[in-house]
């Protein structure tokens, strides 16, 4: 085996092109320094930027930089909501979980909400018949965001009543993902547009230097009727979220309808998400209605990523792990937890605290599977029960805690 060597024109050409190598790598290198907190992160850039010349400079320019800003937006109407229906009441919890609570006030910024009412909505059965009844219900407005939103007969259907609302004056926003829905021609998108809704898509761009944002995508699928009746939860709008529509493609998630003052934080990371993607403020009072109680459940809405408060869900749920006393109940389909969250894990387990971490047996994603497996090799000596379900594949995303929080 011989090394490959590469014929310069001449040495002058082959020493400018030493320099620009050491030059380019050495001000990535000074750039990651400066911008990355994970230290694995930047040990792998830092490794690709100087033993892939030139190229991995350029994949650290195309995936490595967050080049997004966002405008600020006062909205202030999540504390007017939650100062008015808290009036000084704290919820009756175990001292642990009160200390949890308090943690995650301190990282989320966000108000506790009281005088929620949730209901949990197994799968598209449940959930697309009220959603849809939210949306022909609706009188002044609609925001729908979406990752995945399909051209299919759950789609369509789902599109006729934003269509239906428009005609009848309800003012409709609906933001779909850049991505997730279709980067070239997303037909749902534009058969939207053409029925009068006024639809954006998050992060889409054909400009080359913008590519980037192809590993920033935006994984929320919420909708809020009216400011105040709000779904949110981990399901997308296609046939395979309904057992009578997939049959064994058929994809298992939870939704959540939400009730109460909570409703407005799902409405504000909407409008901050809109306003990103449009420059659009939605600071109307139709977006914004007067909240009152519905339930006795407390409440705390916290928006994460693509591009800010990366972390705070992190924090937090690292918080709750190493808070636990009893059990600690975890569903994910895709299960590759950082080291900080594997080490919150295992001394759960030396605790004595019922850990259950609950995966697919198959997920939709073949390269995930593997990597899930090999990573539970690490679990054989932390004291956790893990449960693999059979098909159909289970999307559901939930952390429960002493069966409190």
């Amino acid at each position: 085996m011989f090394p490959l060597q590469v014929a310069w024109p001449s040495p002058l050409i082959e020493t400018l092109a030493a320099g620009l190598y050491v030059l380019l790598a050495a001000a990535v290198t000074v750039d990651i320094l400066l911008k990355k907190s994970d230290v694995r992160a930047a040990l792998g850039w830092i490794g690709t930027v100087w033993l892939a010349p030139i190229f991995g400079s350029l994949l650290y320019f195309l995936f490595g930089i967050n080049r997004v800003t966002r405008r600020a937006l006062k909205l202030g109407r999540l504390d007017e909501h939650a100062a008015r229906t808290l009036g000084g009441a704290t919820p009756q919890a175990a001292p642990n979980i009160a200390l949890l609570l308090s943690v995650s006030q301190k990282v989320s910024q966000s108000p506790l909400t009281g005088g929620n009412k949730l209901s949990i909505l197994e799968g598209g059965d449940e959930a697309y018949p009220q959603m849809l009844a939210a949306i022909q219900d609706a009188r002044h407005s609609i925001a729908m965001s979406s990752y995945i939103f399909r051209n299919d007969t759950a789609g369509a259907e789902f599109a006729q009543a934003l269509s239906a609302a428009v005609r009848r004056g309800v003012e409709v926003r609906v933001l779909l993902d850049g991505l997730g829905t279709g980067y070239l021609y997303p037909r749902i998108y534009y058969r939207m547009k053409q029925a009068g809704v006024m639809a954006a898509r998050f992060l889409h761009t054909w400009l080359p230097w913008r590519m980037p944002f192809l590993n920033m995508r935006n994984h929320r699928k919420l909708l809020v009727t009216d400011g105040a009746l709000a779904f949110i939860g981990g399901i997308n709008i296609g046939v395979e979220n309904c057992a009578h529509l997939a049959g064994k493609r058929q994809v298992k998630d939870v939704h959540f309808k939400v009730e109460g003052p909570a409703a407005c934080a799902v409405m504000e990371a909407f409008a901050r998400d809109w306003a990103f993607s449009t420059e659009e403020s939605l600071d109307a009072d139709i977006w914004w209605p007067r909240l009152l109680a519905q339930g006795t459940v407390f409440a705390r809405g916290l928006s994460s990523g693509p591009d800010a408060d990366l972390y705070k869900l992190e924090q937090i749920l690292g918080a709750a792990l190493t808070l636990a006393q009893k059990r600690i109940r975890i569903v994910t389909p895709y299960f590759l937890p950082d080291a900080r969250l594997q080490f919150a894990i295992a001394q759960a387990g030396l605790r004595g605290v019922e850990v259950e971490i609950v995966v697919p047996s198959c997920s939709d994603q073949r390269l995930m599977d593997w990597a899930m497996r090999g990573h539970l090799r690490f679990f054989r000596h932390i004291r956790a029960k893990v449960i693999a379900t059979p098909p159909p594949f289970d999307h559901t995303k939930l952390c429960t805690v002493d069966g409190e929080w």
